[in-house]
């Protein structure tokens, strides 16, 4: 389905109905607070462990942003837009199912669910979501991304 070494799918190669679904990784006390330090948000109930333990969660949970960022990081190592990505166009309907602990293995998937010709690129819908070690959806969203068209330049 791909061109030459190290190129993703275009918009030819994705499939209405097809289901893609990425390796896992596991949520690290280093992530959090690497996030935390390029975000900003230094919010207790991610790094105040003290704090987190007299909230609804019992114990630290990881930012809702975060589990949205690894779940990009997750897809992108799937190399389906490597280099045919033209642009990210956001994610609607974006929940937060359940909170993410440290020592969380989490795995995205998704689901083709439309596909829009726009002249010499082609918009691409999923129905995203992101389960932990124990098949629990965390997360959830529809993604939405333009990417080239076989033949197209730039």
């Amino acid at each position: 389905m791909t061109g030459m070494m190290g190129e993703g799918w275009y918009f030819e190669d994705y499939e209405v109905g097809r289901e893609i679904k990425s390796s896992s990784r596991t949520v690290t006390e280093a992530d959090i607070v690497n996030f935390a330090g390029i975000t900003g948000d230094w919010n207790p109930i991610h790094t105040d462990e003290e704090f987190a333990k007299k909230s609804v969660f019992g114990r630290r949970v990881a930012h809702g942003t975060l589990t949205f960022a690894i779940m990009t990081g997750l897809f992108a190592r799937l190399g389906i837009i490597e280099r045919t990505i033209v642009a990210f166009y956001g994610v609607d309907r974006l929940r937060f199912v359940k909170p993410v602990f440290i020592g969380d293995t989490l795995t995205a998937v998704a689901r083709i669910v439309d596909k829009e010709d726009r002249g010499n690129a082609g918009m691409i819908v999923m129905e995203a979501s992101v389960v932990n070690q124990r098949g629990e959806v965390v997360l959830t969203g529809t993604v939405r991304f333009l990417v080239k068209k076989r033949g197209e330049v730039g």
